[in-house]
């Protein structure tokens, strides 16, 4: 996913609709005393820009992952929202039985709320186009989904193929997610009641909406008495081509953030050109 950080902001939104969530549809609220007792469906939601190279892996792996719920009886959704593709993403999509969405505007924020929009689950499972998660960590999603105790949560990662730099610092920076209870946007799972109470992914982020949101998250946690958690004991696979464009000094001004500023992270220019401009 890419972010033109020349287009975010306030301009051209309407007055108060900065961080607005419009949902499609109605989603019923469940009872928050108690847990899942029925079958639960789960929208599997892909923001996608310019990802004919990688998004066809990602959706066959989502739904060999996926297997874990219908196993269960659980019900799924595939949404995958084109956020103005100049390539065949769209295409791709499609023909992988998904259900596509357009987003003209090309930031994604925009993109994740609007495939969000579209879904009818009762949760929102938000999986990047060049993420794969497993069938265990989709099964630890379920598990934290039929507690009955859980609001949302996220994983820690692993870059595919062999990347001995950023091997070193990676466990670093999972350990910060864990520690301050921070999303990574390659995996992220969120009641859909609670995601339209958030009023969805804020519109004003530079980059990070991901921790943008983790914020939110903690203190309706808080309020509520439920949980918000990291998952570790799977970490979901995302692309190393991010680490193409980061230089010697990137890691520790990652760990930098992530550890001690995390919120000013998400209104960094610098940091949202390493996160979405990725060569493709």
């Amino acid at each position: 996913m890419r972010c033109d950080v020349r287009r975010l902001g306030r301009a051209g939104l309407p007055p108060g609709q900065a961080t607005r969530f419009t949902p499609a549809r109605p989603v019923i609220e469940r009872d928050h005393t108690s847990g899942y007792t029925r079958a639960v469906k789960i929208s599997i939601v892909v923001p996608a820009f310019n990802e004919e190279k990688l998004l066809g892996e990602t959706l066959a792996q989502i739904k060999s992952a996926t297997g874990a719920l219908t196993k269960i009886g659980w019900e799924t959704e595939l949404i995958v929202c084109d956020n103005h593709s100049t390539d065949r993403t769209a295409e791709i999509a499609r023909a992988a039985g998904a259900t596509v969405v357009f987003e003209p505007v090309n930031q994604i924020s925009r993109a994740r709320n609007a495939g969000a929009a579209a879904a009818s689950g009762d949760w929102l499972v938000f999986v990047d186009a060049d993420s794969h998660p497993s069938e265990a960590l989709i099964r630890d999603v379920a598990g934290e989904i039929q507690s009955g105790k859980c609001i949302a949560g996220g994983a820690i990662i692993r870059w595919d193929g062999s990347h001995p730099i950023a091997n070193l610092w990676t466990p670093v920076v999972n350990v910060g997610f864990r520690w301050r209870r921070l999303l990574v946007g390659a995996f992220m799972f969120i009641e859909t009641a609670t995601f339209r109470k958030l009023g969805g992914f804020s519109l004003e982020a530079f980059g990070g909406e991901d921790l943008e949101i983790s914020r939110r998250l903690k203190k309706l946690a808080r309020e509520t008495g439920k949980r918000f958690v990291i998952l570790h004991q799977h970490p979901v696979v995302t692309s190393g081509r991010k680490l193409n464009q980061l230089t010697i000094f990137t890691p520790l001004k990652l760990v930098w953030h992530l550890l001690f500023h995390p919120y000013r992270f998400t209104a960094s220019r610098e940091a949202a050109r390493y996160w979405y401009d990725v060569r493709r």
